[in-house]
């Protein structure tokens, strides 16, 4: 052996064992957590003397038990993660049978009392659950692919749907605590909801995708701008709906998508002696191309293809630079037909979209379905 191979056998050896400790603190301490959560819930709804502390409860937890160094925020969490998470039973009571020691009552009775109470409580989630199936990861893969770190991010979400796709996308891509959190933000999940090809967009944005990239993975065929608080868009117009748009830009650069650079809004660009002036342009830096919006409050008409067509034609002749590819154009309505769009768009040499955009979230119907489609794949 050479003295190089010996330094890599070293190193190798202690970069696994020091992440396998690593994993068994943080899912002991998450176990940890839950069972503290248990037993502050269960004092809280029996304890003889409860009445004595009430309110004051967690920070006399704090006050009496310094060394833990567990704060009235921590504590908490822990009592939010027991009632959000009674399937974590399984596993704390495993841990439990393994523990020796003596908690005021025998470990059989710390079994039994944790059995009983975190069923009824599951029996409960599961009654009043809104879905028609209780979706759910197994709690021993929650516990050995998340740290409590990931669960806390997680107990903002007070829609089990949306935890347990976040759960989900979380372990499967191996994302740190920030991407997680970044991922929420950009709220995901509802635009995994609004796409056509969920699978698809979920290998964009994990980024693990071999397969060639084209226009189509980052256009999506319905765009939800929920977020500029609009009950009506007839009653704003197409040029105030563009500048509620842009007074969002964040929210609405987050629901375009990855790549997208936003460069102008009414572009202005003249063709033979006419001015005209493009809704909204951008350059998408992962396509290499410009992308031209043209925004309509009403359903799709097939003259609105000619028009964005010309400007789609202007661009690649004139505004091309090297490295450059095509420009795209999007068309973005308030309602389309399928066969008129599929014929209006029909013989053209350039990659024209026509998507939808709605002012309101998918229905919770259409959210369901494509988070339990996406646990059968998972499982699969």
């Amino acid at each position: 052996m050479q003295f190089k191979q010996l330094l890599t056998s070293i190193q190798t050896t202690h970069s696994h064992f020091q992440e396998t400790a690593a994993k068994a603190v943080n899912r002991a301490l998450t176990i940890r957590n839950w069972i503290i959560g248990h037993y502050i819930f269960e004092y809280e709804q029996k304890g003889e003397d409860r009445a004595k502390y009430g309110e004051r409860l967690l920070a006399e937890i704090v006050q009496k038990l310094p060394d833990l160094k567990l704060s009235m925020t921590n504590l908490k969490l822990c009592r939010q993660f027991y009632l959000y998470y009674p399937q974590i039973w399984e596993v704390a009571k495993d841990e439990l049978r393994k523990n020796t020691m003596r908690i005021g009552q025998s470990v059989t009775d710390q079994l039994q009392l944790i059995d009983y109470k975190s069923n009824e409580i599951y029996s409960n989630t599961k009654n009043n659950y809104t879905h028609s199936v209780l979706l759910e990861l197994p709690p021993e893969k929650l516990i050995n692919n998340l740290s409590f770190t990931h669960i806390v991010a997680l107990l903002i979400l007070e829609d089990p749907l949306k935890r347990v796709f976040y759960e989900h996308e979380c372990i499967k891509g191996n994302w740190g605590v920030r991407e997680l959190k970044r991922q929420i933000n950009s709220f995901y999940f509802e635009r995994m909801g609004l796409s056509d090809d969920p699978e698809k967009l979920s290998r964009i944005i994990q980024q693990k995708t071999t397969q060639t990239i084209t226009p189509a993975d980052f256009i999506k065929n319905e765009y939800s701008f929920e977020f500029l608080g609009i009950a009506d868009r007839l009653a704003v117009g197409e040029t105030a709906l563009q500048q509620r748009l842009l007074d969002h830009l964040q929210e609405f650069l987050m629901e375009m998508g990855h790549g997208f650079c936003l460069e102008g809004r009414q572009k202005k660009i003249l063709i033979g002696r006419e001015y005209f002036f493009i809704d909204l342009l951008f350059y998408h830096r992962i396509l290499k191309c410009h992308i031209l919006v043209e925004l309509k409050l009403d359903t799709f008409r097939h003259a609105d293809v000619g028009q964005l067509n010309t400007y789609i034609q202007y661009y690649k002749a004139e505004m091309m630079q090297p490295g450059d590819n095509p420009p795209i154009g999007i068309l973005l309505v308030a309602d389309k037909d399928a066969a008129l769009v599929k014929y209006a768009t029909a013989g053209l040499d350039i990659d024209l979209f026509v998507s939808k955009y709605s002012i309101e979230l998918p229905t919770q119907e259409r959210l369901e379905k494509f988070i339990a489609d996406e646990l059968r794949r998972y499982d699969d």
